[in-house]
């Protein structure tokens, strides 16, 4: 029985990305259940395209600049967080922990659309106000990971001693902590690139005609060839299952 709901529901989950893989390359798709004829030109019509290599390089920029901004920001977090939550302040990291959840992005992106579309922050549709957005929307996702990690690790030991040799917390923490994360840093920056990547909440709301990112100029290819709307999601998947697959592999290494 649990074989066969995992069967049904892997099917749910890969006969959509099936579909768009055979959309994208089918000559032709309307009004039947599976695409007639057989074509390449759709990728070749995408890559040719200017309005998506320029989505695609706008979401490269807000997805790296948004794991730079989170790696200043994470890593000081989770620290403070772990040391927070042994001396019994732990709700301040089921907080960061839930976050993801409890704050939804479209959430977030309504309070940046009222508060940022004013004569004193007329800062709508800027690349800094989209990169601010991804990342704070992504940050709670490398501060857990990394949280998770310090609880993992267990690194009090390590800190006392060098404490005892006289290791300012300064040095502690770039002596100690930062090399012991390394791996879980680079897979919670693969994660963050990710979500950044695909996100389209935040990304439709926010963004100008001229830094608009993949997903949201990806949603106005479905209202004209279905061939090449494929082609492009395709492409997107692709994207987050090598980030995916990155993701996986480094935490495999991780000690």
């Amino acid at each position: 029985m649990v074989r066969g709901i995992t069967l049904l529901y892997g099917l749910y989950l890969l006969l959509p990305m099936g579909l768009l893989v055979l959309g994208s390359f089918g000559q032709s798709w309307t009004n039947t259940l599976l695409p007639t004829g057989v074509t390449g030109h759709w990728y070749a019509e995408l890559w040719q395209d200017p309005s998506f290599r320029k989505a695609f390089g706008s979401s490269l920029v807000v997805a790296l600049s948004a794991c730079a901004i989170d790696a200043l920001l994470a890593l000081p977090l989770a620290y403070a967080l772990y040391h927070g939550a042994r001396r019994g302040g732990g709700m301040a990291a089921r907080l960061v922990s839930a976050m993801p959840v409890a704050v939804p992005a479209i959430t977030l992106g309504f309070g940046y659309l009222l508060v940022f579309n004013t004569d004193t922050l007329p800062w709508l549709g800027s690349t800094p106000l989209l990169v601010a957005a991804h990342a704070i929307a992504t940050l709670p996702y490398l501060t857990n990971t990394l949280l998770t990690d310090l609880r993992h690790l267990g690194l009090e030991r390590l800190e006392q001693a060098a404490a005892t040799l006289g290791a300012g917390e300064w040095q502690r923490f770039t002596g100690i902590v930062l090399p012991s994360l390394r791996q879980s840093l680079l897979s919670g920056l693969v994660m963050v690139a990710a979500l950044s990547i695909g996100e389209f909440n935040l990304s439709n709301l926010l963004a100008g005609f001229q830094n608009r990112t993949y997903p949201v100029v990806l949603l106005q290819a479905f209202y004209g060839a279905t061939g090449f709307a494929c082609a492009a999601t395709v492409v997107l998947l692709l994207l987050a299952g090598i980030a995916a697959l990155l993701s996986s592999t480094v935490f495999r290494k991780s000690p």
